[in-house]
């Protein structure tokens, strides 16, 4: 008896287009491609990968800017049956080069003239756009039953690492898109953040799956402009990381008014304290919902506008077909409130990192995804974040978990954003180092008092450093070893 084929999830916009042709698909300014124009489109770019030669499972790069036409190569690339290699347009030359040579890239498709060398390059050019034109499939298109996404873990620097997503995986981690943050066929997702990103890139694919609408607002904008671009397309669904958050925090009711009806607002990226996720409801969205995920897991829980009035520390508890664990060293489950390492699987984890045995090796053990990040789960099944392991300060011998100071500072008033690191030291291995941007007066002492105040001393920083702006990779993540490097020993 043999399995049942695989479907390739662009053989859903192949049924979209013959079930709902005129229903807009993806809108882009003033242009809009319903989906009997998008399967159509689809099917050339396949057909034009066809014609290059590049057999199934061949790996090709997109190098392109936040547009219809990366949309289009992502599905198209799906449809021909190559693996999807996200590569940063923002990236300097031999960054591209060197992950697109790392993951084997049959070719890379590419701005017009943004071509790098060491690597086949196609620009979407117009001559590009004559050939696709006239592109025929040769042979079937194969089903789903590989690979299909190198889901690239943030930023560029260190080893490159890769989990593969396979069309089955990708299309499990859409079951929890909509059936906990409210995608689907009738929603219109305003996708603002770069489609390179995991989230916006996952969140587009899935929302196409299932026959809704995509509007794409690129950055960079004003946060006048984006709403203003939900206020035009009536956008029900958005995406937004921290950051982007707190810039829309800062403007007025008129401005917000667009976002109050959306039928939700989701962030993810890094947790938001309990205060922010109040003020988010009560002045930009109340159907706020915070979603904890990872780029090779996927989901892994999920809060709600209501869990938020009772747990608004925490990130929520488990994502539907999500199982999570607190562990320890020894890989056991610890005692409800302690803090261990968080651990969980689905059918939408990754089994490893593609070509990477020892990288694997760390992360993924026995069917579970460790996301190397420490936390804590009560006796409701709720989950709290603690950092990030590696960034986890031991200052003689006793752990700190960063977020806890972080979360003291970020409750004062006139504190945007704050980031605490391990501070190099003789004597205690390491001291704890603050850094915060400001939104209003207040000075390095009134900071350590209010640590002073409200932690143990052991915990409190040694300096609190007030800068404009930190450090962050691609998708706004604060960069901590960049912070550490700026610290001279003790």
């Amino acid at each position: 008896m043999t399995s049942p084929r695989i479907p390739n999830i662009a053989a859903q916009i192949a049924l979209h287009g013959r079930q709902r042709p005129t229903q807009p698909a993806l809108v882009h300014g003033a242009r809009t491609l319903d989906y009997r124009t998008l399967d159509a489109e689809i099917t050339r770019r396949a057909a034009w990968l066809q014609g290059r030669g590049l057999e199934s499972g061949a790996v090709i790069g997109i190098a392109l800017a936040d547009s219809i036409e990366h949309v289009l190569m992502l599905y198209a690339v799906a449809r021909a049956g190559g693996v999807l290699l996200p590569v940063d347009c923002r990236w300097k030359p031999f960054e591209k080069q060197r992950v697109a040579e790392h993951f084997g890239a049959a070719l890379v498709m590419v701005e017009p003239g943004a071509a790098f060398e060491g690597v086949p390059c196609v620009d979407v050019g117009p001559g590009w756009l004559a050939e696709v034109a006239r592109a025929e499939p040769r042979v079937p298109f194969p089903d789903g039953d590989r690979g299909l996404v190198m889901s690239l873990s943030s930023g560029t620097t260190g080893r490159p690492k890769g989990p593969m997503l396979s069309h089955q995986r990708l299309v499990s981690r859409f079951y929890t898109q909509w059936a906990d943050l409210g995608f689907g066929s009738r929603e219109r997702y305003v996708n603002a953040t770069p489609l390179y990103f995991g989230g916006g890139r996952t969140f587009t694919l899935s929302t196409l799956y299932a026959g809704g609408t995509v509007v794409l607002c690129p950055p960079p904008y004003t946060p006048e402009e984006l709403a203003a671009e939900i206020g035009r397309t009536q956008g029900s669904l958005l995406f937004l990381v921290p950051t982007l958050l707190r810039r829309l925090l800062a403007c007025d009711a008129a401005t917000l008014a667009p976002l109050r009806g959306m039928k939700s607002l989701i962030s993810s990226g890094s947790a938001l304290t309990r205060e922010e996720r109040v003020q988010i409801r009560e002045t930009i969205c109340p159907n706020f919902v915070e979603y904890y995920a990872s780029t090779e897991g996927g989901g892994v829980t999920v809060l709600t506008p209501e869990d938020q009035l009772r747990h608004g520390d925490s990130v929520g508890r488990p994502a539907f077909g999500v199982e999570v664990q607190v562990v320890d060293e020894a890989h056991r489950p610890v005692a409800t409130g302690d803090t261990g390492r968080i651990r969980y699987r689905s059918a939408s984890v990754a089994e490893g990192f593609h070509g990477d045995p020892e990288a694997s090796k760390e992360a993924f053990r026995d069917g579970w995804f460790y996301p190397g990040d420490l936390g804590a789960l009560n006796d409701e099944g709720y989950l709290f974040l603690k950092g990030r392991s590696k960034d986890m300060i031991i200052r003689g011998g006793v752990n700190i978990y960063p977020q806890e100071i972080e979360a003291v500072l970020m409750d004062h008033p006139a504190v945007l954003e704050a980031a605490a690191v391990g501070w190099p030291s003789r004597e205690f291995n390491e001291e704890v180092a603050a850094f915060v941007i400001r939104k209003g007066e207040v000075e390095e002492a009134e900071l350590v008092a209010l640590c002073r105040q409200a932690l143990a001393p052991y915990k409190v920083p040694r300096r609190v450093f007030l800068v404009d702006e930190l450090p962050r990779n691609s998708l706004g993540k604060v960069v901590k070893t960049e912070l550490v490097a700026r610290l001279d020993p003790l």
